[in-house]
């Protein structure tokens, strides 16, 4: 899957229809999530902050599989989620990328190509990941 094409896909929620294919151009962060996993707790900030430290040269897209709308709802507010966020709870995108725990992380390239796989948290506003983040 790394050095291919990520697959793209089109998510709805009650807020927002997602497009992966709208943010090409720029790298892309495509964080999975959901609101009652420990270590997407531990995550979550560093994405925020990740956002903000790169603003336009990135986009970080956090794809939440919560079942619940209130729990997802009341996590970004909770911690000040300012990033683009979908809620996607039949899985559709999980499964589409074959992830296996969470969070799991794919960095995509400005040309869709799948680059890096993490899974686990990440401190995303470390300069190795920011370093790499500029070089692609």
């Amino acid at each position: 899957m790394i050095g291919s094409p990520a697959p793209d896909f089109t998510v709805t929620d009650s807020d927002r229809t997602v497009s992966l294919h709208t943010f090409r151009g720029r790298p892309v962060v495509l964080n999975f999530w959901t609101s009652w996993c420990p270590p997407c707790v531990e995550e979550m900030p560093y994405l925020v902050q990740l956002q903000k430290q790169m603003g336009s040269r990135i986009t970080v897209l956090a794809v939440s599989w919560d079942e619940s709308e209130d729990q997802y709802r009341k996590f970004l507010r909770d911690y000040n989620v300012d990033l683009i966020t979908v809620r996607d709870p039949k899985k559709m995108t999980w499964d589409l990328y074959g992830c296996t725990a969470q969070p799991e992380t794919y960095i995509i390239d400005a040309s869709g190509t799948l680059r890096r796989k993490f899974i686990g948290p990440v401190v995303w506003n470390s300069p190795e990941i920011i370093d790499y983040l500029n070089k692609l």
